[in-house]
């Protein structure tokens, strides 16, 4: 992946929501959520924290976001015992918490997609993934490229930065495992994706869908009052070509999706921490993934046909 920049990179890879503490000897006796969120979750976390932190008074809440690199970082490195992210740990990341007499702790919270995006400029609005395949491994370089392309020039792909779980989704689903090649930029955070895609039509934003309410405390029930353009996905010549709602990504038909894990080392039964980990996992948390963002909550959801005339 290039680190060449269309824009340039913030300063700083994380973002905090109070100062940031390095856990003490004496952090076993403190009520704070000490927590590292994957930046692509803020917009709805930021909503569970506050949430949260209305029913516990008692706790105060700390939050870093950045990339998932990062949190997976703070983590390993025990200067967090908290984490949103989209990946289980792995056998050695396990081992190496039980070396310091821990036991991680693991819940699948919601599954997320990422929306695709471009300028309200430009009219194309379909694509395969095997396209973005093709994109993000170099094969493609050019608009006139793609099946359902009207434009000409060079295609350019944003993403938020390079340790986010957008690129490690990219790399280990799309690329097997190996780098991602052609014109393919990071440009900070998801903010500023979406600040340049709307002023330039040659490039494809990849961004969070959940970043797309831009502020709205609701599931969107239509992208098409946005300011930029939400590509449709389809995910095979059989299939149809879907947006991120909340529908497709439940039933699967919109390709571009990911779980979502609440993970926690904190061995105390009644710490806030915990409490935080329950909540995420269990009806209220669940609840606010589902009516208050575009991610599909890990609890059973029922899908019904309406008529409306």
């Amino acid at each position: 992946m290039r680190t060449k920049h269309l824009l340039p990179l913030l300063l700083f890879t994380c973002v905090f929501t109070a100062c940031k503490r390095q856990p003490t000897p004496g952090w076993l006796l403190e009520d704070n959520v000490n927590i590292a969120i994957d930046a692509t979750f803020r917009p709805i976390m930021e909503e569970q924290l506050q949430q949260f932190g209305l029913t516990h008074p008692e706790a105060t809440m700390n939050a870093i976001y950045c990339s998932e690199d990062s949190a997976l970082r703070l983590f390993l490195d025990d200067s967090i015992h908290s984490i949103v992210v989209t990946r289980k740990l792995r056998d050695n990341e396990k081992e190496l918490i039980r070396s310091r007499k821990f036991t991680a702790r693991e819940a699948l919270i919601a599954t997320d997609a990422f929306a695709l995006i471009t300028s309200k400029a430009n009219t194309d609005t379909l694509i395969s993934l095997d396209e973005v395949r093709r994109i993000v491994s170099g094969d493609i370089t050019r608009w006139e490229q793609l099946e359902h392309s009207h434009r000409t020039g060079e295609l350019k792909l944003l993403f938020d930065h390079q340790g986010s779980s957008t690129v490690r989704f990219m790399r280990d689903s799309l690329c097997s495992g190996g780098e991602l090649k052609g014109n393919v930029y990071a440009q900070g955070s998801n903010e500023a994706v979406i600040d340049f895609v709307k002023s330039d039509p040659s490039v494809i934003g990849v961004v969070g869908v959940d970043w797309l309410r831009a502020g709205s405390n609701y599931t969107l029930t239509s992208f098409r009052n946005l300011d930029v353009n939400v590509m449709l996905v389809r995910r095979n010549a059989e299939s149809y070509h879907r947006r991120p709602y909340q529908l497709y990504i439940a039933t699967g038909e919109y390709p571009l999706r990911r779980s979502v894990y609440a993970i926690t080392c904190d061995p105390r039964p009644k710490s806030q921490e915990k409490f935080l980990w329950h909540w995420l996992k269990e009806q209220k948390g669940q609840l606010i993934f589902c009516d208050h963002s575009q991610l599909l909550p890990s609890m059973p959801v029922q899908l019904k046909s309406v008529h409306v005339k």
